[in-house]
This record gives structure tokens, sequence and C-alpha cells, in this order.
């Protein structure tokens, strides 16, 4: 997982208010519930030390927020008088919660969230086709395509002495409009970065347009004849396919993960291995278990590598008064600030994971833990 999108929750200090909630918009008494909610955190906030202009912004932003339709939740983040960050969450967040810190509490975002994959869809048949696509941050893209060429798109009946003439333009025009549907699905995957590409709608515009994909392109494509362009046509199909597809190239970036971390003979397990890897910004990928009820603590100093499992190892490196805070806050932190990834996993994902965390190493010396004398 890519955590560049939470940069500007650590380009400012802190404290931090990080409130998560229900904010569902599926029943007639929607809105009075989530105000109700919202008061309650408010309420915590205020009793853990929370300033008012942060708390007031917080207030503005979530009373504000453009509501969706069905089950839906918010995460929050502020700081100092101003919102930073605001996410919606797929679904209601596991319960609502607000707490007021040295460092943001993103953990719960992040497992929610799990792998983005960016990916294209693209429905076509043999005038154009309609095309979305979605980033890694969920930031939709839209395309219409209507093709150059509108002469006979339909073959004709066989009979006259110029049905082959007729047959071979039809043919050039679906070529052609398929080359205009390619060309506007290529410019969007670029634009997202696209994992996956499905290709949808009618079996010969399909196999036009995979063929025509560059071969950057070519093993990114999955192509199906489900769905239709036709007005009412039933998507359902094409939907769960789309969902299915984007579900597998997920798992697949897991098993890679864990993969590489198990090639590394025991190298990077265990909290202390992965805190002493990112002090020396040896962490190329944090695979973590999603553990809701943890509440483990670190010390941490200004910088993204100054972690440390007790204070003692921050006087070392010369760090004036470190702070005491959540595990997994100071963790994340460090992760952001090398540019490190981060792998989600649920409890049967890796059950005999040390400690619930370990890390992928950019590279390992004498010096990291489990190899050499260090």
């Amino acid at each position: 997982m890519q955590l560049s999108f939470l940069r500007p929750l650590y380009d400012r200090p802190g404290p931090w208010c990080s409130v998560y909630l229900d904010a569902s918009a599926d029943t007639h008494d929607a809105h009075p519930a989530l105000d109700l909610r919202w008061r309650a955190l408010q309420g915590q906030l205020v009793e853990q030390g929370a300033d008012e202009p942060t708390v007031a912004a917080l207030d503005r932003v979530i009373r504000g927020h453009d509501p969706v339709a069905g089950d839906y939740g918010l995460a929050v983040f502020a700081t100092r008088g101003r919102v930073v960050l605001t996410e919606y969450l797929s679904a209601p967040p596991l319960r609502d919660l607000a707490a007021y810190a040295p460092l943001p509490h993103v953990m719960p975002l992040l497992a929610q969230r799990g792998e983005q994959v960016a990916w294209v869809r693209v429905l076509a048949d043999r005038t154009g086709a309609d095309a979305v696509a979605v980033s890694a941050g969920g930031v939709p893209r839209r395309a219409h395509v209507v093709g150059r060429e509108d002469f006979r798109l339909r073959r004709v009946q066989p009979g006259g002495w110029s049905q082959s003439r007729y047959q071979r333009a039809a043919m050039e025009a679906w070529h052609h409009n398929a080359g205009d549907v390619t060309a506007a699905t290529v410019e969007l995957a670029e634009k997202v970065g696209a994992d996956v590409v499905v290709v949808a709608g009618d079996v010969r515009a399909t196999g036009v347009i995979a063929a025509q994909m560059p071969p950057r392109w070519q093993d990114l494509v999955v192509r199906t004849d489900a769905g239709s362009r036709a007005g009412g046509a039933d998507q359902t199909l094409l939907d769960d396919l789309t969902v299915q597809t984007i579900a597998e190239v997920a798992d697949q970036r897991i098993t890679l993960a864990l993969d590489r971390f198990g090639m590394q003979e025991d190298v990077g397990a265990g909290l202390d291995a992965v805190v002493a890897a990112l002090q020396r910004n040896q962490v190329d990928n944090m695979l973590i278990v999603d553990d809701p009820s943890a509440n483990g603590e670190l010390w941490i100093g200004p910088e993204p590598t100054e972690i440390a499992v007790d204070p003692g190892q921050l006087d070392a490196m010369r760090v004036d008064d470190p702070l005491r805070v959540r595990a997994d806050a100071a963790l994340v932190r460090a992760l952001v600030g090398t540019g490190a990834e981060l792998t989600v996993l649920g409890p049967d994902e890796a059950p005999e994971l040390t400690d619930g965390v370990g890390a992928v190493l950019r590279y390992a010396d004498a010096s990291t833990p489990g190899r050499g004398d260090g």
C-alpha cells in the first residue's frame, strides 16, 4: 500500500485530533443520528484536552460534508484549528472513535482501506465506448469515446456486386473506432497508473481493442463479453467481475509481500527488528496484522527515523524530550517519512508473524538484526 497520501499529516506538527464515525445516510433519521454520534465524539475530544479551534474546524467539516447514499463512514484528521485530511470510508468504521494525541491515529483508516488497486474499465461496442478509471487513491476519471467512423457500421446482408466492398468498409470502420477507444483507454491507464484494465462489451470490439493495446499493458488486460452499452442494460455481471478482478490483484500483492518476507530467513521479523530497520531506512514494505485492540507504545523524536522501543535508544541519538506514542502511529509515520509501503494482513493471513509485525528490507548487512554480528 502506497502511503504518500498521508504525507500532509506529517508535514506539520501536532497534536492531532483523529475522528472516525458512521455517517450513513440511508435512513430518514440519518442527520439526527450523525449529530448525536458527533456530539459524543466532540465531548471525548474536549475531555482529552483538544483545543476549541480544532474541534470547531472538525465540526464544520463533519456537519458540512457531502453525504453519499448507503452505509459509509468518515475519517477526519485536524490540528491547530485546521482539518488536514478527510477520507470517505466505503463502510462504517468498526466503532466511532475520537483520539487526541501527538500523532494522527491512522491505522483504522489503513486497515479498512486495504490494498488500493488502480483500475480502468472500458465498456465498448463498435461505435465507441464508455470508460471509467479509478486511481489508487480512489479518485475517479471518466471518458466517453465516440468513434470517428459512422459509415455502414453494420455489415450488409449477402448479395449484390458491392457486398465485399461494403463489408471491408464496415470492418475498417470498426478498427478505426477501436483505435480511438484504445487510445483513450491507454491515456486513462497512464493517468491513474492502472494495475488492471477490464475491457468489456461487444466481443468483436473488445478483441480489436485488446489486440491494439501497447505491449506494456497487454498483460494487464482482462477481456469479457459481460456488459452492454444499450440503454437499460443490466450491468450486474460486469460489476461483479470488476470487483472480483480488483480483489484478485490485491490478493496477489499480499501474497508477493509474504513471499518476499519469507525469503529473508527471519531477518526483519518482530517489533525490535522492524524498529531497528526503520532507524536505518532499510524497510521497503512493512507487514502488520490488523488488531483493533492493539495498544502498544513506542518512543519518537522529531524525525521519522527517530523511533525506538525505549527512550534510552533515542538518548543515544541525542534526541531531546522524546515522546511516547501509539506504536502503530509511530511505525506509519516512519514508513511515510522513508517512502516505504505497508501491507495490512488479516489474523489468518500471517498467524505466526512475530509481534504481529515484520518488514521486507531494501537491503541487509552485518548490522541488520538476525544477520552477522548485529
